[in-house]
């Protein structure tokens, strides 16, 4: 794993907004008075939520929140890659799997696509809506190659799909996530290939057994 680095450039302060002062809060009384920092996870992901990243201010803010040393909330914000440590896009953050399956289906083409449109990796575009970068797998090889964008996946996916989801988000509009091609979820494409005949599974075909094989009782021994 490379060495994760909070950005040269921090913003002055941060604030917790009501909402996630609350749902912060919720996650606190889920554990015992001296066990709160084992929140610190959960309340770092709704800091990102609030923010789009986990700034330097908002660590320390976590660990007075928290009541533990802010080297502790430093530690676990860079040890979790789903933590991003600086400004992501205001429209999309993509994340485009590298691992082996996705990279075997065209997961290059994908990344090519936001070299070209973006710029390098875990760079902010220009106009500050994209951010990109290549990630390790997240669990959808069957439908490599794929991208998680903001909070969902966007799976099957070729060059022209790539392009069109930047232009998607670049116009305000929200792509819908999922497969790219004619399956449902993780389902051959195209429809089913097996279990084609409702009597292997409705029960029509079923054998009735009225005796269980070896049910009689066994026989009794004669007296000795």
């Amino acid at each position: 794993m490379s060495v994760r680095r909070l950005a040269k450039v921090q913003p002055e302060s941060f604030a917790f907004s009501k909402a996630t002062m609350t749902k912060a809060q919720w996650w606190i009384k889920k554990y015992p008075d001296d066990r709160k920092q084992s929140a610190v996870i959960p309340i770092l992901w709704l800091v990102q939520k609030q923010e789009g990243w986990v700034s330097e201010p908002a660590l320390r803010a976590i660990a007075e929140l928290l009541g533990m040393a802010y080297i502790r909330v430093l530690e676990v914000a860079t040890f979790y890659t789903m933590f991003m440590l600086e400004p992501v896009g205001s429209a999309a953050l993509i994340q485009v799997c590298g691992t082996t399956p996705c990279m075997l289906r065209g997961a290059g083409d994908l990344m090519k696509v936001c070299k070209d449109r973006i710029g390098p990796k875990q760079t902010l575009s220009a106009d500050g809506k994209f951010y990109w970068e290549e990630v390790e797998c997240l669990g959808a090889c069957v439908n490599a190659p794929m991208a998680m964008v903001n909070d969902y996946y966007h799976e099957d996916l070729t060059a022209a799909d790539m392009n069109q989801i930047i232009d998607d988000f670049a116009a305000d509009k929200t792509p819908k996530p999922g497969p790219y091609v004619d399956r449902v979820n993780s389902a051959p494409e195209g429809g089913a290939q097996t279990l084609l005949d409702p009597k292997l599974y409705d029960g029509s075909a079923a054998v009735k057994i009225t005796k269980l094989p070896n049910s009689d009782p066994a026989p009794e021994k004669a007296p000795a």
